[in-house]
């Protein structure tokens, strides 16, 4: 069983990340934090909030709110993508003024952790050092608040199993001609977590844009025992889960659409770094050197990795190593098993079938 953290800025496809996070079968989320990204701070806190309410999380499994900024470079928002609040054309989600989600911020006020990093901390304490066991970090969103992490308590790495992060390229962009959009947002930020002396994976666009969620799939999401429709005519869903997250799916694939130009569907990015730390066979890596590019004009953001082994490394994890494993190939059908079965457990628990 893994211990994870999740940071995160949903976000459609964080928003999966999470449901992943909470029913996927290997993996124990003890908490999230939440970081500036695709829209502000304060929205990424109450839509974690509302998700983790919604998903049917444990009631001990809090969200705490993290960097509003990157370390130093203004903030970056995704309107375009993502809509103004950050769950744009979502159906069926409660407010953040719903009375169970307004407990669910009062408990995690309680805790006594009133920033990410010392909820961070306080749960790699907990597992690290009381339980003998490690922690794995996980990345959806800008890495603001890892990158403070792993500045301020250098001393707790020794209790952290691995760094996963949805993010960066190999020689691609969709932010700029050659950066992702979460690197893009606080390149610096990258670059600290880059360097810690921790493994770290990163699952870059050229994996997730293989995840789409085609027509096939969504009506598999909206009614797994019925036939499929031929496109665009999708089942009527079978419970109020089903046909929340489907109106989130929508919506992201209208905007990937218009924006991209994706005809198949949306890629689910976020939820590959889930299905990764539960079952990591489902992935293809190989280890690289990667360093992000912070003062070119027209390549700030890049994630530049060293494919052709110029640079001597020596077997750490940190700045002198081959420090990431870069993920190449996922199984998809497998993944989608798995996001459709923890969909499944999920139906069965979630209050908003109710």
């Amino acid at each position: 069983m893994k211990h994870i953290w999740l940071d995160c800025d949903p976000g459609h496809d964080d928003a999966t990340a999470i449901l992943l996070a909470i029913h996927s079968p290997n993996v124990k989320l003890l908490g999230v934090s939440t970081v500036h990204g695709n829209t502000d701070a304060q929205n990424t806190y109450l839509n974690a909030q509302r998700c983790l309410y919604a998903f049917h999380a444990p009631e001990d499994v809090h969200a705490y709110a993290g960097a509003s900024t990157p370390l130093l470079r203004p903030a970056k928002h995704d309107p375009e993508i993502h809509g103004i609040d950050g769950l744009g054309g979502v159906e069926g989600l409660p407010t953040a003024e719903h009375p169970a989600i307004r407990a669910r911020i009062e408990s995690a006020n309680a805790t006594g952790h009133y920033s990410a990093i010392e909820a961070i901390a306080e749960a790699v304490r907990r597992v690290g050092i009381r339980n003998e066991q490690k922690v794995t970090l996980i990345s959806s969103g800008p890495m603001t608040n890892i990158a403070l992490f792993v500045s301020v308590y250098p001393g707790l790495l020794e209790y952290i199993e691995e760094i996963v992060f949805m993010g960066g390229a190999v020689g691609l962009g969709n932010r700029s001609a050659v950066a992702e959009y979460n690197i893009l947002c606080d390149p610096e930020a990258a670059q600290i977590v880059l360097n810690a002396p921790v493994k770290k994976t990163m699952i870059p666009i050229n994996v997730t844009h293989t995840a789409i969620v085609t027509h096939a799939i969504h009506c598999a999401l909206l009614s797994p025992d019925n036939p499929i429709r031929e496109p665009p005519t999708l089942p009527p869903a079978d419970t109020k889960l089903r046909h929340t997250l489907s109106t989130l799916i929508s919506y992201f694939a209208k905007s990937y659409k218009s924006t991209f130009g994706f005809t198949d569907g949306p890629p689910l990015h976020d939820a590959l770094t889930i299905a990764y730390v539960s079952a990591p066979d489902m992935f293809t890596c190989k280890r690289q050197h990667i360093d992000v590019e912070l003062n070119g004009m027209h390549t700030a953001g890049e994630t530049v990795v060293d494919i052709w082994n110029y640079r001597q490394c020596d077997d750490s994890w940190g700045r002198d190593g081959k420090n990431c494993q870069v993920a190449e190939v996922v199984d998809v059908p497998r993944f989608f098993n798995l996001f459709l079965e923890c969909l499944l457990q999920c139906d069965k628990v979630t209050p908003l079938n109710k």
